[in-house]
């Protein structure tokens, strides 16, 4: 099983969700994070002073598939993602060893 972390512009995280809607995920999650790449900070204005933003809003896109199914996934994720501009989509692909589900309804826990 591979782990995939996507981390993706705000506005490309829908178009990414969606290329994955009919995918074979064992599981996926969503977070709003704040980050930072080879744009670094750059400086905005408030007013009359400057003020340095060190980063920038993204969304990061995290989910386990089959190792079979790893490189067709990320595929639909660069497919969608990139646009040939600094930052569009960041991906690391983890190999996951091993991992433990908990029955809510008997409290078993499950390795995978």
């Amino acid at each position: 099983m591979k782990q995939i972390v996507a981390v993706v512009k705000p506005y490309l995280a829908e178009k990414v969700l969606e290329a994955l809607k009919r995918a074979p995920l064992e599981a996926l999650s969503v977070f709003e994070v704040m980050g930072f790449g080879r744009q670094k900070s750059y400086l905005d204005e408030y007013g009359s002073s400057e003020y340095s933003q060190a980063f920038l809003p993204k969304v990061q896109v995290t989910l386990w598939v089959d190792d079979a199914r790893a490189e067709e996934i990320l595929r639909k994720i660069i497919g969608v993602a990139r646009t040939g501009r600094i930052g569009d989509v960041k991906i690391f692909m983890v190999p996951v060893e091993s991992y433990e589900t908990i029955d809510i309804a008997t409290g078993q826990v499950h390795s995978e």
